[in-house]
């Protein structure tokens, strides 16, 4: 069997929150397997080796967007998007603050979507079938208390994946949602407690939070020349907690 499916070299990603967790290992994982990787966040500062163009990008200023966008039309193709970027904050619905609400809607779905209609305009200008991936949440397919904003915004992502892969599917372009469960980053560990982070590895049938590169490994075969027939689909990633 060949691993051709697997050489991305003449390719170009775009990864939201290249910096660090998730976005760094799909961004690290692409760059090892020769793909020249557009890697955004808010600090620039942290270098990645290889083909790595790093940009600053807040998915919060709309003027900044539309540099970013003005800025992308110089790359001679853009084959794969990855929508990783994405912010969290734990609050219940009666104490919801209406700007922390709107943060987390405009970070992790209206800037998705902003992403997605100019990068898949690009592909089909210049008839490229391409893949676009949103990294979801296990909290976009079921809850948990005092996520309420998070879910909502993830719930959305979802709609959003499943909505553009029945638009883009006449240009071949594979549209799809991956949805971690608990993952090592330093995000989890700011938002949990050593404890909390005990009890919720005793609720994970395997028995433990995911490595960032056990999701990078899956985001890389979704954007791969090996993925030609799954699209519109939510794939969950979680060692097994949903199914608990």
């Amino acid at each position: 069997m060949s691993n051709r499916g697997f050489d991305f070299r003449g390719k170009t990603a775009i990864v939201t929150g290249a910096t660090r967790g998730i976005g760094k290992s799909i961004a690290e994982y692409f760059l090892a397997l020769g793909c020249e990787v557009i890697g955004t966040g808010t600090q620039v500062k942290k270098r990645i080796q290889g083909n790595f163009i790093c940009l600053p990008l807040d998915l919060l200023d709309d003027r900044n967007l539309d540099s970013f966008f003005r800025g992308i039309q110089d790359f001679p193709r853009i084959d794969i998007l990855v929508n990783n970027a994405g912010i969290n904050r734990i609050e219940s619905i009666h104490r919801i603050q209406k700007e922390n609400w709107e943060e987390i809607i405009k970070v992790n779905l209206t800037g998705p979507m902003r992403m997605m209609r100019e990068v898949a305009a690009l592909m089909i200008e210049k008839k490229i079938a391409g893949k676009i991936l949103n990294i979801g949440s296990i909290f976009g397919v079921v809850s948990k208390e005092k996520r309420d904003s998070y879910s909502a915004s993830k719930f959305g992502l979802i709609g959003l994946t499943e909505a553009s892969a029945l638009d883009l599917a006449p240009y071949n372009i594979l549209v799809n949602a991956l949805c971690p469960g608990f993952v090592k980053t330093d995000a989890t560990k700011t938002i949990l407690s050593p404890l909390q982070r005990k009890k919720i590895s005793s609720e994970i049938p395997l028995g433990r939070f995911a490595n960032p590169e056990e999701i990078a490994r899956i985001a890389v075969f979704l954007c791969s020349d090996l993925n030609t027939y799954i699209t519109g689909q939510t794939i969950i990633v979680d060692g097994g907690y949903v199914i608990r």
